[in-house]
């Protein structure tokens, strides 16, 4: 499959920018980026950091070591600002204004949708079955691909935000051959550490149109390093290295990410998993006795989507004890629905107790 052949052709014609960190080595004297030769900060930090100098735009340590986290050569792993910048940067390179298209399947992560109508890009929605936990009709899903000349990408999220399903690999592979040649098909994995599925980026080089999103910001528990990556083929990389900012990771961020993925952050985050896991099935336990609460989806992630009697009366009443959960109702499908994060176990206990007041008041 011929990647730069439905890209933008404007993307592929274009002569990249090429920032000094780009051009040469970050080696002698530095003369050639405009920086300032010392840092006007006496801090040791700031001095280890050498915050006077541009930082590498992809930091070969960094994007390394994440490189083998996730199992795939480095020639395949574009490091971005969380997964929000690479869903952005496909679909500026992949998505002509006011002609193309790119499809998902809702209820799912909004932010598909903001970078489809940023792009001025078509937002073609095969809504999910709610009646069967949210899992997506792929009868109907490749029955839109196939009718729809312009499709240039297909948002998939495994598992899904905020109903916690799963992708199998059987219907991810009807997918991506139905968009051979076509579209790429974007595999979301923000949450894939919670559960025990293989992640997709295991097909890269079996599917040239496969796309796997990573962050740091779920079980890796960086949400403020802002720090994730694209996974594709080298082709699709390159185009996307052509339109992302010149320095898209500050020096501060990747040292934090380092940080963040080190060996005591590895062992502590099996130990975060447990806590979720035990966290997760002793709320389900306690909602599932509630008799305001509707429906319940426990998912395959670190939240728990139910449909309540009345969403905003109970995401008021956990804001008016200190407590913020998410309110889903006003969205397709998710009429009376909110999302629990399943926070640490002094946090738990406080959201029973307020649920449980909650569900006394009379």
């Amino acid at each position: 499959m011929d990647i730069n052949s439905i890209a933008r052709p404007e993307i592929v014609a274009m002569k990249p920018y090429q920032s000094a960190r780009n051009s040469a080595a970050a080696d002698g004297i530095l003369l050639n980026a405009n920086e300032a030769p010392f840092s006007l900060v006496d801090d040791p930090d700031w001095q280890r950091l050498c915050l006077n100098r541009y930082p590498s735009p992809q930091p070969v340590l960094l994007r390394s070591r994440l490189a083998e986290i996730y199992a795939v050569d480095e020639s395949n792993l574009l490091l971005t600002r969380g997964s929000d910048e690479g869903i952005d940067l496909l679909t500026r390179v992949f998505c002509r204004p006011y002609k193309d298209a790119i499809i998902e399947c809702t209820p799912c992560f909004g932010m598909y949708r903001i970078a489809a109508t940023i792009q001025a890009a078509q937002v073609i929605d095969v809504p999910r079955q709610a009646k069967n936990g949210f899992q997506i009709d792929f009868l109907k899903l490749q029955r839109a691909i196939e009718a729809q000349p312009y499709v240039r990408l297909v948002f998939l999220t495994s598992p899904n935000n905020p109903s916690g399903d799963l992708i199998s690999r059987v219907q991810l592979e009807a997918v991506l051959k139905v968009c051979e040649g076509k579209a790429l098909v974007v595999m979301d994995e923000a949450y894939i550490e919670f559960c025990t599925a293989t992640s997709a980026s295991e097909l890269i080089n079996q599917w040239p149109q496969l796309v796997v999103l990573r962050t740091l910001s779920k079980a890796w528990a960086a949400a403020g390093v802002r720090c994730g990556a694209v996974i594709a083929d080298a082709a699709v990389i390159e185009l996307l290295q052509r339109v992302i900012a010149p320095y898209p990771l500050a020096a501060t961020t990747v040292d934090a990410a380092l940080l963040a993925i080190s060996g005591d952050a590895i062992s502590r985050q099996q130990q975060f998993m447990e806590m979720v896991r035990q966290g997760k099935t002793a709320m389900v336990e306690f909602l599932s006795k509630q008799e305001w609460v509707r429906e319940i989806w426990q998912g395959e992630a670190n939240f728990i989507l139910l449909r309540v009697a009345d969403a905003v009366d109970v995401v008021n009443w956990c804001a008016d004890n200190g407590i913020q959960i998410r309110d889903f109702s006003s969205q397709p499908q998710l009429e009376g629905c909110v999302r629990l994060t399943i926070g640490s176990t002094d946090e738990l206990h406080a959201l029973r107790l307020a649920l449980q007041a909650y569900g006394e008041r009379a």
